[in-house]
């Protein structure tokens, strides 16, 4: 059998024919030689409906040709489905003469009921068709006419296949080795083979050439609209010019019906990748990426849209336009403390959005003159100036959105104090007597600690403190502790002497916790009056 786009019946009915040409060779009962005869009779039937079917096919390309205005090109085709048809029904006829002579040699029919008289007859299909090489002479005629056929129509041996095989080139027989050697009338018509077995075979035959005929008047009336392009979605669409509208100004927008056709799957690609195609409509979707923008921030951008679909009368023709965009340049939110500058060496915590991107949103960050930390939550992320000037680049899903410059400040001067009893010593007044214990405090820049508290934290880590007497050292100390015991100094403090504390080291903890020597404080020297 051929094969192809059979229809269920005629699947089955092969099925039928395959099965008991098996129980042939089993020798089964007479009742087995019956079917033959009725699944000669179901290919017959079917056969009259294909033929009739392909006939119409005809019809159908010759109204298409008149519809179009009878153009030359389409004629020609009409003229090549119009002897495909007339070659068809010859080799039919050619074939329902094989079974006519295989009836009337094995006695004819019944007068009264028409029933074959032969039906149990084993030796004239073998005798006609192998030993008189009728056989070969019905291989050459089956091949011969699909070759016909591939020349009208231009179709490949893969889309027309010879139907004429020997038993090397069909797949269920070409690896059995009582098979694999028998030639085309002897796998087909070999010894012992009943006439009703033969005749259920030249109508296969005969199924098979109107299979191939329908794939070749298919491919013709392709050519001339006869299987024309058929729109059956019409949807209607809108066009507006801005989908974002502000109160109290107008929306605009063209309204139009856009058509597609379930019946074609038309291949459609955006600067040149294959893009998915979901009844008819092609699904564009790629990621904009930054451009030239103009003043009013807008970069211009343009893709390649292409859709091919085999057009009737056409081979595939490809429709092809330049599509026309605008990228809107993102405006990025830079949430902090202080925006306009951030402090050097600290941990300048910013909160970075871009609104336009909506849930797309999904950041990334380099810094140049500085370093950076991502933080917890989507757009977070703390900056560590290194010198004077930062820039914060910002990318969403690897494509770049933007940069900030940001301007940076050193850390302001913390200011020494000192204090005794909980409350801060008074510079100018001086304490009534020399006190047991002081307490020597770095306190940062108001605003500094407002903006970034984590990276506020000083402390006194070294000092000289002196008991000094008309001008001259009396009782010298030396701490590591902002915490510090006087005791050895009061004992020995008298009115008008002063206590001199000269400040060494100060140090500060940054937001990560690290200590680090900051030598930018002041004062340096404090002195307090004991009255």
């Amino acid at each position: 059998m051929a094969g192809g786009k059979e229809s269920p019946r005629q699947k089955m009915i092969g099925m039928m024919y395959l099965v008991l040409t098996a129980l042939l060779a089993l020798n089964v009962s007479t009742s087995v030689l019956d079917k033959f005869i009725s699944i000669n009779d179901a290919f017959e039937t079917t056969n009259g409906e294909n033929g009739t079917e392909n006939g119409n096919k005809v019809a159908a390309i010759q109204k298409a040709v008149e519809e179009s205005g009878n153009r030359k090109q389409d004629l020609s085709v009409l003229t090549k489905a119009q002897e495909v048809r007339s070659e068809t029904q010859k080799i039919l006829a050619k074939l329902e003469e094989y079974k006519e002579e295989l009836i009337e040699i094995t006695g004819g029919r019944d007068e009264g009921t028409g029933v074959v008289l032969g039906k149990k007859d084993i030796d004239a299909a073998s005798s006609i068709f192998v030993h008189e090489g009728k056989g070969d002479v019905l291989k050459e005629e089956l091949n011969g006419y699909v070759q016909f056929l591939r020349d009208k129509t231009g179709m490949t041996k893969e889309e027309l296949r010879d139907i004429a095989r020997d038993a090397k080139d069909i797949e269920a027989y070409k690896n059995d080795e009582d098979q694999m050697r028998k030639g085309f009338a002897e796998l087909n018509f070999g010894h012992n083979t009943p006439m009703v077995g033969a005749l259920a075979t030249l109508s296969q035959f005969q199924a098979d050439i109107l299979l191939e005929e329908t794939k070749a008047l298919e491919n013709l009336a392709a050519e001339v609209g006869a299987a024309d392009l058929k729109f059956d979605k019409i949807i209607p669409m809108v066009k507006p010019i801005s989908k974002y509208v502000a109160a109290g100004t107008k929306y605009e927008a063209d309204l139009f019906i856009t058509a597609a056709s379930s019946s074609v799957q038309p291949t459609m690609k955006v600067n040149g990748k294959d893009i998915p195609v979901e009844g008819g409509f092609g699904k564009v979707s790629f990621t904009a990426t930054p451009g030239s923008y103009d003043k009013e921030g807008n970069a211009r951008k343009t893709f390649i849209g292409e859709i091919t679909l085999k057009q009737p009368g056409k081979k595939d023709t490809t429709f092809t336009d330049t599509i026309e965009y605008f990228v809107t340049k993102p405006v990025i939110q830079i949430q902090s403390a202080s925006v306009q500058a951030l402090y050097l060496n600290c941990g300048n915590e910013l909160n970075v959005n871009v609104p336009a991107l909506g849930t797309s949103y999904n950041p990334s960050f380099n810094v140049k003159g500085g370093t950076s930390v991502k933080g917890a939550d989507k757009g977070q992320v703390t900056i560590v100036p290194k010198s004077a000037k930062v820039t914060l680049s910002v990318s969403s899903n690897g494509n770049l959105i933007g940069s900030q410059d940001f301007k940076v400040k050193r850390i302001p001067k913390p200011e020494i104090k000192v204090y005794s009893g909980g409350r801060e010593v008074d510079m100018k007044r001086g304490v009534k007597s020399c006190p047991r214990s002081i307490k020597l405090q770095a306190v940062a820049d108001e605003s500094f600690a407002q903006f970034l508290p984590k990276d506020a934290k000083f402390q006194v880590a070294g000092a000289e403190i002196t008991l000094v007497r008309s001008g001259r050292a009396v009782v010298p100390m030396k701490t590591t502790s902002p915490n510090v015991n006087l005791s050895r100094l009061a004992s020995q403090a008298r009115s008008g002497d002063a206590i001199v504390i000269e400040i060494k080291k100060v140090k500060r903890k940054n937001f990560q916790g690290k200590i680090e020597d900051f030598p930018n404080f002041s004062p340096k020297i404090l002195n307090i009056r004991i009255n």
